[in-house]
């Protein structure tokens, strides 16, 4: 391996060097940043320094050509109308256009070199194009490649990471045969070269396969650096099974298999049957073919003549090497890791990693989170998921020493936003909402038009049974105002105890991808300081598990605990009453029941065991917050029913709010409120001749499916 040469620079920028030799492919997709050359006698230096911290004049597409700035000037009509309100139309938002399975190696090819030699020099980092610009005070985020070593793994993913993250990708040339352990220690100068740099950010080490154990690996030997691990399908264990028969059927394949494939199959560039395999290759066809091992497989075979002439057999043997060594190496130093981790897992048929065996060892990583995808195969980047949704949705993006809920958000796109109403679509569907808001002037109407606009504002209700009323509140307030309800909730939702009872924490990353936070007087102060719209329960976890016969009733504190700080922005209170859990279930074994059997007496104390208790200082039937799931009898479903009031102000009104009885005062008048609305709409419903589902499905067969079914009068 050529060596590498120290150079200064001045005004204190410290660029990562790196010998670079033969020739640079596909220059319009990355950017090797080598604008200095440098020559020594022992090499030629490129300088890449860090990825572009500005975007560039001109951008790629996806069709490859280069799109210019006035490109982009021509459709700032259409961004103008869409940013009134980007999810009014959210149904038939569209994911962002990706690139197939064929494309994506035609595109390794050309940038590896289609001869069959590959391209030459030792390992070095690269900055896609595709990234752009990003948010201020962005991270690093380092990509470890796999077997493949091009590091194009992220190539699905560029242009939404380069919004959050400042992307650097490693590439290991074909013909390169840097050991594991160099490899780790060049890792290892990058980390703490941009962290002498930017000590007060994370940053980020992307990796699958062979690369989530090299960035195991360098998190065991710098524990004192802020790094948080993305690993997909980590090699830290794989299937001996799998790989001693392929490592023995490549030492068998003749030296000229690439030469061989264009013979059997007449797969020259632009030939007919290599357009065949393409379109056989895309993700139309791995979808209906499925994913897990006989996806691999069929996507593997179909496009094996491209991956022979990319990779000689000398390469994938020194690859499978590497994957040995970086497994041995990285088993042999978990237990020194202690970065934040993310542990991303296929389904049960992908034929490297042991999938079982990698959940058992990451139990000694003390900060790990585990999240399957069980419909998934091994190539995890390349399938159908999307790595930004996740890192938002598990609150693993960060950009300074811990998690900031308020700062670091970033809100749904609104594909992401479809993706998680459709999710839901049932309740909306069976439930048909009908939503009533009050007006300046005191005037009740139906919709959402007398909600304030501006921020910041407080939303204070009544919380059902398990929230079932969360999800069209949530969902329809964003589609039809553009408003983005932060909800305080329980801590259970966003860390927990591992081996324990409680649900695992992918289940509520649709709470937190959409701004929800732990309940908190810290989170709940920086809302309103951000200008925020907040929804807060004060009934809480006691409200939303309540006993039978309790619907309806109010579990809220005596003191005012929300009153005061919301005086101190001036932030508007919009208390609001909900119905129609009693529509839906009924309660048939609650708290008071189970706690009578033995075995699930056993397991709620477990539950709150394993949980932090919010209240825990209040005494009586508030302070008793423990978890536990009612056992339920499903009803034909009634109608929820939701009903806004008039705005209250405490703009002016700190310093009046200070006295502990005038606080007490507006305090009680917010829960009157809440209870006043709600015996408002449990006498009206009884007039709306579409409360029950039948009459409404007569409705909606005779007016659309996607008419708005009429309700009571006002």
């Amino acid at each position: 391996m050529a060596a590498t040469t120290p150079v200064s620079f001045p005004g204190g920028v410290s660029p990562v060097l790196s010998s670079l030799t033969g020739r640079v492919h596909n220059s319009h997709l990355v950017h090797w940043k080598s604008t200095l050359r440098l020559t020594s006698p022992s090499t030629n230096c490129l300088v890449v320094p860090r990825c572009g911290a500005e975007p560039p004049a001109s951008f790629p597409t996806s069709a490859g050509r280069f799109r210019q700035e006035k490109d982009v000037e021509n459709d700032s009509a259409v961004a103008a109308a869409a940013a009134e309100n980007p999810y009014a139309d959210a149904d038939h938002a569209r994911p962002e256009e990706r690139k197939s399975l064929a494309e994506i190696l035609e595109e390794v090819r050309g940038f590896v070199g289609s001869d069959g030699g590959g391209d030459g020099g030792p390992p070095r980092w690269f900055s896609p194009l595709e990234c752009g610009a990003r948010a201020p005070g962005s991270p690093l985020l380092l990509f470890l490649p796999g077997i493949d070593g091009t590091g194009l793994g992220l190539i699905r993913h560029h242009r939404r990471l380069g919004e959050m993250f400042d992307v650097w990708c490693l590439h290991i040339p074909v013909m390169d045969r840097t050991p594991v352990q160099d490899l780790v220690k060049l890792i290892e100068r990058t980390v703490r070269s941009e962290n002498h740099r930017y000590p007060d950010r994370p940053i980020y080490l992307v990796g699958e396969s062979i690369g989530a154990c090299l960035a195991l690996d360098v998190a065991a030997r710098n524990p004192n650096i802020d790094l948080v691990l993305i690993l997909a399908n980590p090699a830290v264990h794989f299937n001996s099974f799998m790989l001693q028969p392929l490592s023995g059927l490549l030492e068998f394949l003749p030296d000229g298999v690439s030469t061989l494939m264009d013979q059997i199959f007449g797969v020259k560039h632009g030939g007919p049957f290599r357009a065949s395999i393409g379109s056989l290759a895309n993700e139309f066809a791995l979808q209906r073919i499925g994913g897990g091992l006989f996806g691999d497989l069929f996507a593997a075979s179909a496009l094996m003549p491209t991956l022979a002439r990319i990779f000689t057999k000398d390469t994938l043997l020194w690859r499978l090497e590497m994957l040995k060594s970086a497994s041995a190496s990285a088993n042999s130093h978990m237990n020194a890791v202690r970065a934040q981790t993310l542990i991303l897992l296929s389904g049960p048929g992908h034929w490297l990693v042991n999938k079982e065996e990698i959940e058992r060892r990451s139990q000694v990583l003390p900060r790990c989170e585990v999240r399957n995808f069980k419909e998934n195969g091994h190539f995890l980047f390349l399938d159908d998921i999307n790595l930004v949704t996740i890192i938002k949705g598990s609150s693993f993006y960060r950009r300074g020493k811990s998690h900031d809920y308020i700062s670091d958000y970033f809100p749904p796109t609104p594909f992401e936003f479809k993706q998680q109403a459709e999710r839901y679509r049932w309740i909306m569907d069976a439930t048909s909402p009908v939503m009533l808001s009050t007006l300046e002037n005191g005037k009740l109407v139906r919709g959402l038009e007398g909600l304030p606009s501006e921020g910041p504002v407080l939303y204070v209700g009544y919380h059902m049974l398990l929230g079932f009323e969360l999800y069209p509140l949530v969902i329809q307030i964003l589609k039809e105002r553009n408003i983005l309800l932060r909800g305080m909730a329980h801590p259970l939702m966003f860390r927990g105890k591992r081996a324990s009872m409680l649900p695992e924490l992918q289940a509520f990353d649709t709470i937190r991808l959409m701004g929800s936070v732990p309940v908190s007087h810290f989170n709940f102060y920086k809302l309103l300081q951000s200008k925020s719209h907040v929804l807060m329960y004060p009934g809480g976890a006691r409200e939303a598990l309540h006993r039978k016969g309790e619907e309806y009733k109010l579990f809220w504190p005596e003191h005012p605990e929300f009153v005061r700080t919301a005086s101190r922005f001036g932030a508007k209170i919009v208390p609001f009453g909900v119905v129609g859990e009693d529509d839906l279930c009924e309660v048939v074994l609650d708290y008071n029941d189970q706690m009578k059997m033995p075995f699930l007496k056993d397991l709620i104390k477990e539950l709150s065991n394993n949980t932090v208790r919010v209240r825990g200082d209040e005494g009586g039937e508030l302070g008793n917050q423990d978890l536990y799931f009612p056992a339920m009898v499903p009803k034909i479903p009634g109608r929820f029913y939701y009903y806004f009031g008039k705005p209250i102000e405490t703009a002016g009104k700190e310093e009046e709010l200070r006295d502990k009885e005038k606080a007490q005062e507006l305090y009680f008048h917010v829960k009157s409120e809440v209870e006043n609305y709600m015996s408002y709409l449990k006498t009206k419903r009884e007039s709306d001749p579409y409360r029950n589902l039948m009459s409404r499905l007569l409705y909606q067969a005779s007016h659309g499916l996607s008419s708005l079914v009429q309700t009571f009068d006002l």
